[in-house]
């Protein structure tokens, strides 16, 4: 029994001895290039960093998956040239270019604040309208087409039956508003998600604000504002928005970016005019503000609306610290360098200017404050105005 016992206590011991022998150097062997491995990554991660942002990526990504899904299902059915030449009637027809030419005249005689007869502003807003006409009108088909026949063919049950007793009418204003809730929901999220900031401050750079200033955006930030067509695919089998309606809602969006010193009255409690816009696009303070696209509702309903006053008409707009190249930045205007340099911004390694996203959390109290007694009587009259 005792030598047993201590056989059994000697097989223990080499048992131990083997263990620690055979063990140890296994953990040595893949702890360290474990840790060298994830050195190694952080350290691709940190000289990637500081040559690009690489989240910008992801709306590229996002973009190409959904127009491969359209192109292979040879966009579910549609004429890509006839849905094509229908957004270019909205965005650049004959129409829209005569609404565009009026509110032109209208700046003229009736601005915000006084500006040269072609600024450099107005001249680069120039470019981006050129630039929607020919390569952002294509790539929005695209985008559109693909998202409506991913969305049929993964969510069928979201496309409503027809429904006979509703007038056409009634699914074309219910379109229209719930379009607009959803831009609206997109727009907050461009000013809250950074990655999709990168793309929208591009819009918020301009310090010559215009009727053309609705042009100047990032091509890749349409991506965001699939999210307005879901109305539309749900309510399809009841009736389209015509054309015509989709360019008066154009003209109205950029009617609000026009610099004309304009409201709309008590009507200004529910339609979005130049001065309420103005606000959003501010240099000094937040600009999660006033976020609607016509309807001022949502920013009502989410406490993010801030009604025109003397003091706001005529602000500034533009971005603090200008951590984008615009074009009043420099002795000559380098309108197409600055283009360049404005579209491939989102992909260049955030800056210490860039990581400032001017919004606020004290929104809801401000706009509770913009609100007050003491100022309804400064809103209303210059909503007058």
């Amino acid at each position: 029994m005792v030598a047993e016992s201590g056989s059994s206590v000697d097989v223990t011991q080499k048992g131990v001895a083997v263990s620690s022998f055979v063990e140890s150097p296994a953990r040595g062997f893949a702890l360290v290039p474990v840790a060298r491995t994830t050195r190694e990554v952080r350290a691709v991660r940190r000289a990637l960093s500081s040559r690009v942002y690489v989240p910008a990526f992801s709306i590229v990504a996002v973009a190409a998956i959904l127009i491969a899904i359209g192109w292979s299902s040879r966009w579910g059915g549609a004429s890509f040239t006839a849905s094509m030449t229908s957004l270019r009637v909205v965005v650049v027809g004959p129409l829209t270019l005569g609404v565009l030419g009026v509110l032109l005249v209208v700046e003229r005689l009736r601005p915000a604040q006084r500006r040269p007869f072609f600024a450099r502003g107005y001249r680069q807003d120039l470019l981006y309208t050129m630039l929607n006409a020919t390569l952002v009108v294509p790539l929005g088909t695209a985008l559109a087409l693909s998202f409506a026949e991913v969305a049929r063919r993964s969510l069928p049950w979201i496309v409503v039956p027809r429904i006979g007793v509703v007038p056409r009418w009634f699914v074309i204003a219910v379109i229209f508003v719930a379009m607009d809730g959803c831009n609206w929901l997109a727009h907050f999220a461009n000013h809250r998600v950074r990655v999709l900031w990168r793309f929208h401050e591009l819009h918020h750079s301009q310090e010559d604000m215009s009727v053309l200033t609705v042009f100047r955006t990032h091509p890749l930030i349409h991506v965001s504002y699939m999210l307005a067509l879901i109305p539309g695919i749900v309510l399809l089998a009841n009736g389209a928005v015509p054309t015509t309606m989709l360019v008066v809602y154009a003209g109205v969006v950029a009617f609000e970016h026009s610099n004309t010193n304009l409201g709309f009255g008590l009507l200004g409690r529910i339609f979005v005019s130049p001065n309420y816009h103005r606000i959003h696009h501010q240099l000094n303070g937040p600009q999660d503000v006033n976020l609607g696209f016509a309807l001022t509702i949502w920013d009502q309903l989410f406490h993010r609306a801030v009604f025109p006053t003397e003091e706001t008409i005529r602000t500034d707009t533009g971005l603090p610290g200008r951590p984008l190249a615009v074009e009043q930045a420099s002795a000559r205007p380098r309108h197409f360098s600055v283009l360049v340099t404005q579209l491939i911004a989102p992909f260049r390694p955030m800056s210490e200017a860039s990581h400032h996203m001017p919004v606020s959390d004290g929104t809801r109290h401000l706009a509770r404050e913009t609100l007050s007694n003491d100022r309804v009587a400064g809103a209303e009259q210059a909503a007058h105005s």
